[in-house]
């Protein structure tokens, strides 16, 4: 058994703001140590379960928060940035599921520190389908007809999850008070919690089907305002929808779909608030 592992950072235990998930704040190198224990829980209780192999996708900002030294000897780890698939990086069909950890609740959303992948973005559609960052990641686990076995993060997330695949296995180490303040489990509660969810989330993985996107999805984001929208557009084959800020991108596949979402919010991101 072969598994996938994409590790967010906004989802974990006791974090409850950008002081711990921002490099350049003080509570960072604390918040990466709880970050790398957490995934070595899920890591752990993945082997004792049966899989052979294990590959980690370090898939929060830059991509390079987890500690190599400290993560468990047998699992591979994929760190740094640019990667042409971000979060999901190094997936293909040869996995027999994914488990997101760490994960967040989407833009607009109650649940600390929701959005999705950056603050200029209020909506992901793929077709009418509204989703956020782990709905596209799991659209592209589902092109490799991969499923997602399990979600570990906030009670935002995890209700997020459950909403978004049926039998998913979920496990909710934080409960959130406000968009920055959360009651916590402590790392050693919530690694007991993640190593029975683990199990039951292995135990059950054929009950669990991939989230299988269209054929030819129409990638549709929605920005903050309208300079956004304008940066997104310069990318060829968009438009934006009238009288909106949505810009609109019709992809051949899944992949496609992934990838214009990536240059789309990097271009968005260039848009000044002077």
């Amino acid at each position: 058994m072969k598994l996938y592992l994409s590790v967010d950072m906004e989802g974990i235990t006791g974090l409850p703001d950008y002081t711990y998930v921002d490099s350049s704040k003080h509570n960072y190198e604390r918040a990466r140590k709880i970050m790398t224990e957490e995934t070595n829980y899920v890591i752990e209780a993945a082997f004792q379960q049966g899989c052979t192999e294990i590959v980690v996708n370090d898939s929060h900002s830059k991509m390079n928060n987890l500690l190599i030294e400290a993560l468990h000897p047998e699992a591979y780890l994929i760190t740094g940035d640019v990667k042409p698939y971000s979060m999901m990086q190094g997936l293909d069909e040869s996995f027999d599921g994914a488990i997101f950890v760490g994960y967040h609740a989407r833009a607009g959303q109650f649940g600390v520190m929701s959005h999705a992948m950056i603050h200029a973005v209020r909506n992901f559609y793929i077709n009418d389908h509204v989703i956020g960052e782990m709905g596209l990641n799991a659209y592209l686990a589902g092109y490799y007809n991969v499923p997602l076995l399990m979600v570990t993060g906030d009670d935002q997330a995890a209700k997020e999850a459950e909403d978004l695949i049926q039998g998913i296995s979920t496990a909710a180490v934080k409960s959130s008070i406000s968009r920055s303040a959360v009651k916590s489990l402590s790392p050693k509660k919530a690694g007991e919690l993640l190593t029975k969810q683990v199990g039951v989330a292995l135990e059950n993985r054929q009950k669990v089907q991939p989230l299988i996107p269209p054929e030819k999805p129409v990638l549709r984001i929605e920005f903050t305002n309208y300079g956004q929208a304008e940066w997104a557009n310069l990318m060829p084959g968009t438009e934006i929808e009238k009288g909106t800020t949505i810009v609109r991108f019709e992809a051949k596949d899944m992949k496609e779909a992934y990838q214009a979402m990536l240059v789309m919010t990097e271009l968005a991101m260039n848009t000044t608030f002077s």
